[in-house]
């Protein structure tokens, strides 16, 4: 009875279509490396066979590449991952924000350059927060290139922002005074990117979150230019609502297989914006999951079920 009884057990994890074990390999050797992308050395992350489909995933502010370190290794035995670090961020250069503004689509020219300097033929992007305005811009340099879309809190859809968070990137973009800069360059600070990023969405559970996500990302924030390049694009912020209907309109008419995975606590990018991706590409799939803006750090296993599953029937 037992016998069976455990049998019945292995049967029920390994046929469940969102198991993990029903496909998940052992990982793959990451790669730390660089590339020259028009004179700036863009660093990324890279593991797993080229020869698997390729999925390069965009990093939020205000980390890195270095957010996505425990999906690497779940998936990569499965897939060819590429995780670079934006122009500004991580490892990557970061040239002087003073004579060189950085916005979205300086970020996007740069990461169009990065896939075109690897020779990245196809792939799927993966995309949060600040990975949005970027692959969103790059699937429209990009359509020919772009296999799939998974968007984990990566918003384009104003039901995705509180009107209180529309005013405030509308005034982030249009208010140039000194205390408004004060503001925005205080919220680059350890209380804004501990307190008010990493540990805002955990409150009561902050055990589950990694010092390795917030120390990281502070280390590339240690000097006034650093900080100053992540204001200047929180200013440059409100340009990605005013290119949403852009967005949704590329949905519309290019329909790519579309994998929604979001973190339903999270109070910045709001899950009715996930929901509403579903407006311009109905057959997505969605998945809310008890998790916040930073999902992919509190439920790495979780997403990595969802992506296994989502890539296997693409490529079927």
């Amino acid at each position: 009875m037992k016998i069976i009884y455990k049998f019945l057990i292995l049967l029920t994890v390994f046929t469940s279509p969102l198991t993990f074990a029903e496909q998940a390999v052992w990982p793959e050797t990451t790669y730390y490396r660089n590339v020259n992308v028009d004179g700036n050395n863009i660093f990324y992350r890279e593991a797993g066979n080229p020869d698997n489909p390729t999925i390069l995933f965009l990093h939020g502010y205000p980390s890195s590449s270095h957010m996505y370190r425990h999906l690497i290794p779940l998936l990569s035995g499965s897939f060819h991952i590429v995780v670079p670090d934006n122009l500004g961020s991580g490892y990557s250069d970061k040239p002087d924000p003073k004579k060189h503004p950085y916005t979205f689509d300086l970020l996007a020219d740069v990461m169009d350059g990065f896939v075109k300097a690897l020779g990245i033929k196809h792939y799927t992007v993966y995309m949060q927060d600040f990975g949005a305005p970027v692959g969103f811009r790059l699937m429209m340099q990009q359509p020919e290139r772009i296999t799939a879309l998974i968007t984990q809190n990566g918003n384009a859809y104003l039901e995705g922002l509180t009107p209180p968070r529309q005013a405030f990137f509308k005034k982030a973009h249009e208010d140039t005074s000194p205390e408004m800069f004060k503001k925005l360059y205080d919220f680059t600070g350890v209380q804004g990117i501990k307190d008010k990023q990493y540990l805002r969405d955990v409150k009561g559970k902050e055990e589950i979150m990694s010092p390795d996500s917030w120390t990281h990302a502070l280390h590339f924030l240690e000097t006034e230019q650093q900080r100053v390049i992540q204001v200047q694009l929180l200013q440059d912020y409100y340009n990605n609502l005013l290119a949403y209907p852009k967005w949704q309109a590329f949905l519309r008419e290019k329909q790519p297989p579309t994998l929604l995975v979001w973190g339903k606590n999270d109070p910045a990018f709001i899950s009715a914006g996930a929901e509403a991706y579903l407006k311009d590409v109905p057959n997505a799939e969605l998945h809310l999951i008890d998790a916040g803006h930073f999902a992919m750090e509190e439920k790495p296993v979780e997403i990595a079920k969802y992506i296994m599953h989502f890539m296997k029937e693409l490529n079927k």
